[in-house]
């Protein structure tokens, strides 16, 4: 028995030894192939029906931040995200669930592989997740989302306005009247109705953050629908924190440049894929993991409660002020 016993514990300890090894050989490979995270341009060339799936995108968005740690900055919060399926969304999602928070995702019912996806990620962090089909496009599709919300949760503390649509078009001729309504529709009557939908639901200390772009700042010739909105997403982020500032709700908002999403795998042609991203001074477009945690910022009365009425522009290298 005793022979035995050594001979066990010398092989748990030899066992141990290869996996202390094996942990860093690991370890080791995880810190030289991070770098290969950051997407290279050119990409794939490839084009998805919209509103795309992102787990048939090549390579896969990515949202997991794993270099990122949770600090309870947002411990035991409430927050809407719509758009959470995939994206910007997604990966908000999941870091609002590392600082501690339960969070709602909203999305179309075309998109339910995707959101399965976000679900079980959140879970995966230990918090709550919610999956909420929903057309921010319709403003009772927004007070069910907020009143389901409410039913699973209690309460709502942050609503993060992140659904979108876009489509490029080469001329204005091109724009139909249903394309330039369908993406105000989605893109600011959608943020509209979400917030009049949460806000008597929104306590002192509760936060909205809204997803511009660079576009509604500088403009883009191919997408003239598409920048207006974003545009109007600035005026309305600015003039909602003054009219809420007294409440003590901060309205802010993300204005991201190209950023790795179905969105644009779903609006551009294959070959105008293969070079998304690649005029910026980082040549690449960000992945969604790598603008998250500006959301996180604006939700945290932790780290911005002096905040509201911001506009933080990520834009890969460039410096244009918002």
């Amino acid at each position: 028995m005793k022979n035995t016993a050594k001979a066990k514990t010398k092989g748990n300890s030899k066992s141990a030894k290869n996996h202390q090894k094996s942990s860093a050989q690991r370890g080791r490979v995880i810190e030289m192939r991070a770098p290969d995270r950051k997407p290279k341009v050119p990409l794939p060339e490839q084009h998805q029906p919209k509103p795309g799936i992102e787990a048939e995108i090549k390579p896969r968005p990515a949202y997991e931040a794993p270099k990122y740690k949770g600090s309870e900055k947002l411990k035991d919060k409430v927050a809407i995200v719509t758009g959470g399926d995939s994206g910007i969304g997604r990966a908000v999602a999941v870091l609002y669930a590392r600082e501690g928070a339960d969070v709602a995702i909203v999305y179309l019912d075309e998109e339910q592989s995707d959101a399965e996806e976000t679900q079980r990620a959140v879970e995966k962090e230990g918090r709550r997740a919610v999956l909420i089909p929903g057309d921010v496009t319709d403003p009772e599709s927004c007070f069910d989302v907020v009143q389901q919300t409410l039913e699973e949760f209690g309460k709502i503390d942050v609503l993060v306005n992140n659904a979108a649509f876009q489509q490029h078009q080469e001329n204005l001729e091109d724009v139909t009247e249903e394309q330039w309504d369908r993406t105000f529709k989605t893109n600011i009557y959608g943020y509209f109705h979400m917030c009049k939908a949460a806000l008597p639901h929104l306590k002192p200390g509760a936060a909205i953050v809204n997803t511009g772009s660079i576009t509604g700042l500088e403009g883009s010739k191919q997408l003239l629908d598409y920048a207006a909105t974003k545009g109007a997403i600035h005026a309305f982020t600015k003039s909602l924190a003054q009219n809420l500032v007294e409440k003590n709700i901060r309205v802010n908002c993300v204005a991201p440049g190209p950023v790795w999403t179905p969105l644009n795998v779903a609006d551009q042609p294959p070959e105008d894929v293969a070079q998304f991203g690649g005029d910026v001074p980082m040549k690449r477009p960000a992945q969604p993991e790598e603008f998250a945690p500006a959301d996180v910022f604006f939700a945290s009365d932790v780290v911005s409660s002096y905040v509201t009425g911001e506009i933080l522009t990520l834009l890969g290298g460039e410096t244009t002020a918002a």
